[in-house]
């Protein structure tokens, strides 16, 4: 039959482009892509022979193989697997199925080296092949199909591709590469035996190359000297992964060096990026299962796209069963890598009865807490590090109370906060640093969000605080009011919003405090009435502030809903809701003062208003109207006030 010529998906010319264009610094991943494909088909096809044995027909032992050519300049990957039909051929190399496709290419910029690490993370599969070929031919024959419907795929990375049927004796697939000029580095045995025990060697499947040994089976020969004369050497096909999945081992029997490689395969992480952290565990009991999970030491690109697939690789009895099993993992420990190797679950296991199985749910509360727990060893163990791994995860894991309501505790233990304890932004207390360093007659913990750090550090609503003692907790990224919404107390002491109207200080304000208080509440009675009167339904109140020392005024709220989570949402494109705030006044400022003592009500009206969108602006960041801001503005200094 004549070759079909096809065109790429978009998506696939812009990846090929980016390939063919790339100063790739890490070109050996190319291997480790198509091993692991290869090795996903070899386990394909192991899973399907469980109910058709006849699909292993007369080549049961199921491999890896790999050979190259220095006069040709190619480099051939073989399985023996599942195979592929001329239709998934045309489907899996010509287009991209990723719902995060879009999100990797918008995130992509003209630096090449930032570009290179984003492909390594991204994981480009096969596509990875023209880093270092000009053309590469797939052969395939599917494991349900005969030898006269094998499929020839062809492409030189131009945007295009030809298929074609052919004859095919054996099942599985043929990649050719075709090796550019400058790639035959990788026509190498020694080099290629590296990559192979570098990123597969644990890899469940046998990984064979053809090299040349020492035929051992050789009768001894000697010379004339009657010396023994060396053996001959013969090409062959020899095993040099050891392919024994390393979960099945016993951890005593397992090197750090070990785990760090495996990590390498199975995160398929870009470069020599190492795990902060993992734990090994064997379950034996009302429940059989392994689970060997790691801590990354760098968040991937799209680690905020919850359209992209996560959770754990999933055997049932040593056979891999799925990738991305999110049902043994919460949604706010995403990061986690790893695996888990169950004897409970069918081999015949689906997604949907994963989601409602009961040996499912208690796996996946275990994994959790083993995660939470390797993460407060780390803490404990390894500040620096832990630090480290906040910078990166902090933000995914402030999404944990929320979720998991049940490990709320543990979770806030973990979380680290910015503060006015330090002069940066840098997010490193803990809850239970802000509570050995409290006060004694401090009863809460009291917390501020803003839109920055800043915001939070210079806000009005927090003067008191500082100006008693109290340490106070910053935040302003978007999960921050999530996170607090669903954290009411810790240790016993309840958080309180510095943009509550009632801050609550208890026992931190004095009789001498209260009496003053009160007396000033007489005093001005009559003031705030005025205010009151001036702005109308603008407020919902105005009061004499007992938080600010250093502003003239400041806005509260009653509602559970703050100007921080406002700009937010309007920074989404959502509504909101109309707020009235209360008006509070500091009446030992200056401009306070001064305001009182103006006689002319039109302009007392003018500066009041003044002093609410002030108010407004510190809370909210922005203010609907601008414009008529500004105007009153210049008004009233032109005036002389």
């Amino acid at each position: 039959m004549a070759a079909e010529n096809h065109v790429f998906q978009t998506e696939v010319k812009k990846m090929l482009d980016l390939l063919a264009n790339s100063l790739y610094s890490n070109k050996e991943v190319f291997l480790r892509e198509l091993i692991s494909n290869a090795s996903d088909a070899v386990e394909k096809l192991r899973f399907n022979a469980l109910q058709n044995a006849e699909l292993l027909g007369d080549d049961p032992n199921l491999k890896v193989r790999i050979s190259f050519d220095k006069d040709a300049k190619t480099l051939t990957i073989s399985d023996n697997g599942i195979g592929m039909t001329k239709d998934e051929v045309i489907n899996h190399l010509g287009t991209i199925a990723h719902s995060g496709t879009a999100d990797f290419f918008s995130s992509l910029g003209t630096d090449q080296a930032k570009n290179s690490e984003l492909i390594g993370q991204f994981g480009v599969g096969f596509y990875s092949s023209f880093i270092v070929a000009d053309k590469v031919v797939v052969n395939s024959r599917s494991a349900n199909a005969g030898a006269a419907e094998g499929v020839s795929w062809v492409s030189t990375g131009d945007g295009s591709f030809t298929t074609e049927t052919i004859n095919k004796e054996n099942r599985g697939t043929d990649i050719i590469l075709f090796m550019k000029d400058d790639e035959t580095e990788f026509l190498n045995t020694y080099k290629l035996e590296e990559i192979i025990t570098k990123y597969s060697n644990h890899i469940g499947v046998p990984v064979e190359l053809y090299k040349e040994v020492v035929d051992e089976d050789a009768p001894e020969e000697k010379d004339e000297e009657g010396k023994v004369k060396p053996k001959p050497r013969i090409s062959k096909w020899v095993q040099v992964n050891s392919a024994i999945a390393l979960w099945t081992k016993n951890p005593k029997d397992v090197s750090d060096d070990d785990y760090k490689k495996f990590y390498l395969s199975l995160a398929n992480t870009y470069g020599e990026e190492e795990p902060l952290t993992w734990s090994h565990n064997k379950v034996e009991g009302s429940q059989e299962y392994t689970s060997l999970l790691y801590i990354p030491s760098k968040a991937p690109w799209d680690l905020f796209n919850h359209q992209q697939k996560h959770g754990l690789k999933l055997y049932v009895q040593r056979v891999f069963i799925m990738d991305d099993a999110e049902q043994f993992m919460p949604t706010y420990l995403r990061f986690v890598k790893g695996l888990i190797d169950s004897n409970d679950l069918p081999l015949n296991v689906s997604r949907e009865i994963l989601q409602n199985n009961r040996i499912t749910q208690s796996m996946k509360k275990a994994c959790t807490k083993k995660v939470l727990g390797m993460l407060e060893k780390l803490a404990k163990d390894d500040p620096e590090k832990y630090q480290s791994f906040w910078t990166q995860f902090g933000n995914v894991l402030k999404e944990g109370p929320a979720e998991d309501y049940s490990n709320t505790e543990t979770i806030a233990k973990l979380l680290r906060f910015a503060s006015t304890k330090n002069d940066s932004d840098v997010q490193n207390v803990s809850l239970e640093d802000y509570i050995s360093r409290m006060p004694e007659k401090q009863k809460n913990i009291y917390y501020l969000i803003s839109d920055s750090y800043k915001a939070a550090a210079n806000s009005a609503h927090i003067e008191i605080l500082k100006n008693k003692g109290v340490e106070v907790l910053l935040l302003w990224d978007k999960v921050d009011e999530w996170l607090m919404s669903n954290m009411s107390e810790f240790q016993g002491k309840k958080f309180i919003s510095a943009l509550s109207d009632d801050l609550e200080l208890g026992d931190l304000v004095d009789e001498e405090d209260k009496k003053k208080a009160e007396e000033k509440s007489k005093e001005y009675e009559s003031v705030i009435k005025r205010f009151k009167d001036a702005l109308g339904d603008k407020v919902e109140d105005v009061k004499i502030s007992s938080r600010l020392v250093d502003t003239p005024c400041c806005a509260v709220s009653n509602a559970a809903i703050n100007g921080h989570l406002i700009s937010t949402l309007k920074a989404l494109g959502q509504k909101t809701p109309d707020i009235k705030y209360v008006l509070e006044l500091n009446m030992e400022h200056p401009l306070v003062t001064s305001i009182i003592d103006e006689a002319d009500e039109d302009r007392f009206k003018e500066w009041s208003q003044f002093l609410l969108d002030q108010a407004l602006l510190g809370e909210q960041g922005s203010l609907e109207d601008p414009s008529t801001f500004i105007k009153l503005m210049n008004k009233l200094l032109v005036a002389g006030k």
